[in-house]
């Protein structure tokens, strides 16, 4: 039995799929994308599932029987005809793998970041927000099920683990990251949140490991177009973007001492972005919407302490046109109005339902 023959017959599954807010169509070429550990293989067996295994072709580019025994579009083309496959799937396709992809009724190819080719529907899939990490949740609680979100993050195989967070994140890291890769995120990490530019990240790699600066700024731009490295620009303060990692427990696993309000920042950053809403920073006061609305982290802060600071940063407010403010808290709910400028405080389980719904 050849390799081909062998992965027609052997198709994967899935031992606990939980269904995710991206669905697939039924029809059409596609092109799923995205962060390394968002969940797109768990998607693809799913999908397999309810296919008919005969005329259906599963492909894992990283299974290392490949290694020595690499697939041709000739012998693939070949295959695909002579057993009459109507939907090929190619998992953890890369650039190049192949010179040309093979024609068959329906293709779906699973990458880290867009194919360049208009024949293909893209699909991005982010991992977890809020809403599906509680899908994964055995509790019902609400506060238990913030408490396990700020400490297992977005990560799919974090959230339906049962073992030590710690020793799963390990696996990840160690497994999805060659060595220099580790070693640049370590220093990502201990600078995560921070406002930076790319040569500020070569000049403080350099100073813990050996890299040239052809490698780093390549890894940075493959980082930034996967969306493992987010860069975020800022209305009040020009020099550098605001950089965070794409998982706030990945982040603070990598680093110690990495304080709550930090978490919480990145996870309301995280938030509207993987609700397509844009933003800018607005120094270190919060995010600012295209629609001018300013929202600002503030976990714990009382109705009495943010009207204190909400009038003395008025005249910034005005400055930059801000119609509206919304503060994320942990618990806290308040709202108030400052010379026609309504401030309104939600528990981040509310608000990040609120701006899914938009």
């Amino acid at each position: 039995m050849n390799l081909l023959e062998y992965y027609q017959n052997q198709h994967p599954v899935n031992d606990h799929f939980v269904t995710r807010k991206t669905q697939l169509p039924s029809k059409g070429d596609l092109n799923l994308y995205g962060v390394r550990g968002a969940g797109k293989t768990s998607l693809i067996l799913d999908l397999i599932t309810e296919e008919d295994d005969e005329h259906t072709l599963y492909i894992d580019l990283e299974d290392p029987n490949l290694i020595f025994h690499r697939i041709d579009s000739v012998t693939l083309q070949q295959f695909i005809d002579k057993n009459g496959i109507t939907l090929l799937i190619l998992d953890h396709y890369t650039k190049s793998m192949l010179p040309s992809f093979p024609n068959v009724e329906r293709l779906i190819v699973v990458t880290r970041t867009a194919l360049a080719d208009n024949a293909f529907t893209p699909i991005e899939l982010f991992p977890l927000d809020y809403e599906e990490f509680l899908a994964f949740e055995s509790s019902s609680s609400q506060s238990r099920g913030f408490n396990h979100f700020l400490r297992l993050g977005t990560l799919p195989l974090l959230a339906r683990s049962q073992k030590s967070s710690t020793q799963v994140m390990k696996r990840f890291f160690q497994s999805s990251f060659d060595s220099n890769e580790q070693k640049l995120l370590l220093i990502l990490a201990q600078h995560h949140t921070k406002h930076l530019t790319t040569h500020q990240i070569y000049t403080f790699a350099k100073e813990k490991f050996k890299v040239s600066k052809d490698w780093l700024y390549r890894t940075m731009k493959l980082f930034i177009q996967e969306k493992l490295v987010l860069f975020i620009d800022d209305r009040y303060q020009k020099s550098g973007k605001k950089m965070l990692l794409f998982d706030f427990a990945f982040a603070k696993y990598l680093t110690t001492g990495q304080p709550f309000i930090m978490q919480f920042d990145t996870m309301i950053a995280l938030a509207l972005m993987k609700h397509h809403i844009d933003v800018r920073t607005l120094g270190i006061h919060g995010y600012v919407t295209t629609e001018n609305e300013l929202i600002i982290p503030a976990p714990f802060e009382s109705e009495e302490s943010l009207w204190v600071k909400s009038q003395n940063k008025f005249s910034l407010y005005k400055k930059y046109g801000i119609k509206k403010v919304t503060i994320v808290t942990v618990a806290n709910h308040y709202e108030y109005t400052i010379d026609k400028l309504h401030f309104e405080a939600l528990p981040f389980n509310e608000w990040s339902v609120l701006h899914n719904e938009e």
